[in-house]
């Protein structure tokens, strides 16, 4: 009898928890991840994904939470098309790797305010940790949707190499910055 109250209260305490957890939906139309990378030395070229999808899920109380996000590489867009087809054969191998993942189940708080994640970034085929900072973090209602949102600005910097992405190393830069604008509604 001990045990069985024991297990209930072990199973009410894990769905208070969860009841504390708010699950948000990344809005795919305001999410476009961009990213740019020095080419030849010359000039600063950027790219974006057209095609992102994820979760973001917080508990505010417990400053905690966890974000997914999925880009979908053939989505890639630099501007015209032959260009579209170089970069992504060329470097993200869109056909054998068809999405770069992104899952973290470590926020980082500055009080009631999400300001990074420690996550891990896999892209093709190479899983690597990766910090994000987060900027300009907030929730509040969605003036359209009506709904509540969270938002805000993730900045990154890795190295390509890091993932095996090699092509034509030093010409083009090693070090790409990441920039990804995430509107988040609850679902």
């Amino acid at each position: 009898m001990k045990k069985a109250v024991i297990a209930m209260g072990i199973l009410l305490a894990s769905q208070a928890a969860l009841a504390d957890s708010t699950t948000y939906t990344i809005d795919p139309h305001h999410c476009f991840p961009i990213f740019s990378v020095s080419h030849l030395g010359l000039s600063t070229q950027r790219g974006r994904f057209d095609d992102t999808t994820g979760t973001v899920t917080l508990n505010m109380a417990k400053h905690s939470g966890s974000v997914d996000l999925t880009i979908k590489t053939q989505s890639l867009d630099m501007g015209f098309a032959e260009w579209n087809e170089h970069v992504g054969n060329g470097f993200f191998k869109n056909k054998e790797f068809p999405t770069i993942t992104y899952h973290s189940d470590k926020l980082v708080f500055a009080g009631d305010k999400v300001v990074g994640a420690d996550g891990t970034l896999t892209m093709l085929g190479v899983s690597k940790p990766l910090h994000v900072t987060v900027n300009n973090f907030k929730c509040t209602e969605h003036p359209m949707a009506h709904k509540p949102v969270c938002a805000g600005n993730i900045t990154a910097t890795i190295k390509r190499s890091d993932y095996g992405m090699m092509a034509y190393l030093p010409m083009i830069g090693d070090e790409v910055s990441i920039k990804v604008p995430v509107e988040a509604i609850q679902n």
